[in-house]
């Protein structure tokens, strides 16, 4: 199912619902950023997706990461909760979401990079070779969030 992300377009559909959804910012042992080129709108991301009934949100963390990259993590912190109304995802069968994703800082501790469905593409990117990449400013958000480490989790109000 493709999906087009509005950020603050006044044309933009009204959203329908809200579903709670994950990020994970995943660094290895050198700093580069775990990253992946989705399949529904060929924008680079990083990991995440939407939590199932009777999951933790830690448990949607790991695998949401597992089943985009094939890298096993363990969530260690909240980077900051994402829910700006402007920011609404309309998907191809007519659901339209406002944004809610909470982006948790994770370590690898295992796996091997793979693509999957959701994934075209899977990296561990340089900080520097970031600006190279077509990447939603709600996601490049989330992503200067997790490089500053000593903050307090980010949100809205």
């Amino acid at each position: 199912m493709a999906r087009t992300d509005h950020y603050n377009d006044p044309n933009a559909p009204k959203a329908t619902n809200i579903v709670v959804a994950v990020t994970a910012f995943v660094q290895d042992e050198h700093g580069q950023l775990l990253m992946i080129r989705r399949t529904d709108n060929d924008l680079y991301s990083i990991p995440g997706g939407a939590q199932d009934v009777g999951e933790t949100i830690g448990r949607t963390v790991i695998r949401e990461v597992k089943e985009e990259t094939g890298i096993d993590v363990e969530p260690t912190e909240i980077i900051g909760v994402y829910s700006d109304p402007k920011h609404v995802i309309a998907y191809t069968d007519g659901e339209v979401r406002q944004q809610f994703s909470i982006c948790f800082r994770a370590q690898p501790t295992g796996g091997e990079l793979r693509t999957s469905s959701e994934s075209s593409e899977v990296h561990w990117i340089s900080r520097r070779d970031l600006e190279e990449l077509n990447i939603h400013p709600s996601i490049r958000m989330r992503i200067e969030h997790g490089f500053n480490e000593h903050r307090d989790p980010f949100f809205a109000v």
